[in-house]
């Protein structure tokens, strides 16, 4: 392998994008509706909560957008936080992403996919695990044979999961069953309005790995922007227009009691082959995402492997000489999730560092008023719209997720804090080494 040869700029606009809304629309589009309706007491409450999810979630994007213009560099977060904050700050995320928390992700998504494709060819198991693996392991020889496929993969998909979507809010827009939206008394639980926030905050994380292959992208700077600003604000157009569809198409007491909402509410629009055209959606939804996934998170060890911040960082910063991928670090991130999909952690390690990526997320956002500080925006660059009223936005809804999250699970948060400064020993032998 090579370790001098640059990473070839291959990534389209397009396939930025579709990066974007692949990554974020995944299965909770299809699932969530009813757990964010119970919360939220009614179903314009609930149509409500996705807006101010979408608003917080818009604010992020926009501020951290301003840094990845001004930092056009593969890595994302990690590299922004590392220049703004400090090494070790960038290095403890770093470290979180590429050892855990990308693979465990990665992982989850091809057990997903093999759990859904048991609708239409029943499995054990054990014949699911093999399944999750065999699709990982196509997914990554097209992206080490090329980036390029990969995100020919990523718009394909992307294409793909939106025709159920479009296919609900198309017919159920314009159905005269509205059952959901009649005689609805708002819920008891009146502070169930912020969990409900909450939940759609979860439904819309993703945005921010297109920014792992800064790189990659061709004209960083005016791409990265663009892409994270128009797909964010048309997933939520999505997301409320897919909700206000599934409200008109189910009753109130359905939409809360089902555990696939978005099925039932295709079955309730197009009949009996309504479920197996969902689960089809989901399928193609998942395969979407867990490609964005696997091709966002090797670009974190690939980074990290270029300052020297990781065991073996020779073989993971290098590119393969002809195909000119981050293929090491590819295989890297696919050796893990195989662990993870085989032992059975993966749903327990996300679960736990939920908290953790919040904390670098907001730090993220915070970070926009930094770099105003030591870089003043230049004529041209991309600056983020109503500034500072949009970062504040941002920090305020992170904070929010911070602190909710605590109250309701502290234990889980202390531990997910403990995990993170695990890596710390191995930050300081590393950097003893390059002294």
């Amino acid at each position: 392998m090579n370790t001098t040869n640059p990473l070839k700029k291959s990534v389209t606009f397009f396939e930025a994008l579709a990066i974007v809304v692949g990554m974020i629309i995944g299965s909770g589009i299809f699932l969530k509706p009813g757990i964010v309706l119970n919360n939220a007491g009614t179903p314009w409450m609930s149509i409500l909560a996705w807006g101010i999810g979408g608003i917080i979630t818009l604010a992020s994007a926009l501020s951290v957008a301003e840094i990845a213009a001004a930092i056009p560099k593969s890595g994302g977060l990690y590299t922004y936080l590392g220049e703004l904050y400090g090494g070790v700050f960038g290095y403890l995320l770093g470290w979180v992403q590429a050892v855990i928390s990308y693979p465990a992700s990665v992982a989850a998504l091809a057990i997903a996919f093999a759990t859904y494709s048991g609708y239409f060819l029943p499995l054990n198991g054990w014949q699911q695990k093999l399944l999750a693996v065999s699709i990982l392991a196509f997914i990554l020889i097209m992206n080490v044979i090329a980036t390029k496929f990969g995100g020919i993969i990523q718009t394909v998909a992307t294409v793909g999961k939106l025709i159920p979507v479009v296919g609900i809010v198309g017919v159920g827009l314009f159905s005269n069953l509205a059952p959901g939206f009649g005689g609805i008394e708002a819920s008891a639980a009146g502070a169930g309005f912020g969990v409900a926030v909450l939940g759609t905050l979860w439904a819309y994380d993703g945005w921010i790995s297109v920014t792992n292959m800064a790189g990659e992208i061709k004209d960083p700077a005016k791409t990265l922007p663009k892409v994270i600003s128009i797909g964010v604000i048309f997933v939520i157009a999505v997301y409320v227009l897919f909700n206000v569809a599934v409200f008109k198409a189910l009753p109130y007491d359905q939409i809360i009691s089902s555990p696939t909402p978005g099925a039932d509410a295709a079955e309730a629009l197009f009949g009996s082959g309504g479920g197996a055209f969902i689960t089809a959606g989901i399928i193609v939804s998942v395969l979407g995402a867990l490609n964005g996934y696997l091709m966002t998170a090797a670009r974190v060890p690939q980074a990290m492997g270029e300052n020297n911040q990781i065991p073996f960082s020779r073989v993971l910063r290098s590119v393969h000489p002809k195909f000119q991928t981050p293929a090491n670090a590819l295989i890297f991130q696919s050796v893990l999730a195989v662990i993870y999909i085989f032992s059975g952690t993966f749903n327990t390690l996300t679960d736990l560092l939920v908290f953790v990526l919040w904390i670098f997320f907001t730090m993220g956002v915070f970070g926009v008023f930094i770099l105003r500080k030591r870089m003043p925006p230049e004529k041209g660059r991309y600056r983020v719209p109503l500034y500072p009223v949009t970062p504040i936005i941002g920090v305020a809804g992170g904070i929010y997720i911070l602190a909710s999250t605590i109250i309701s699970d502290p234990l889980r948060s202390l531990v997910g804090i403990g995990i993170t400064l695990a890596g710390l020993p191995v930050y300081y032998v590393l950097s003893r080494q390059k002294r």
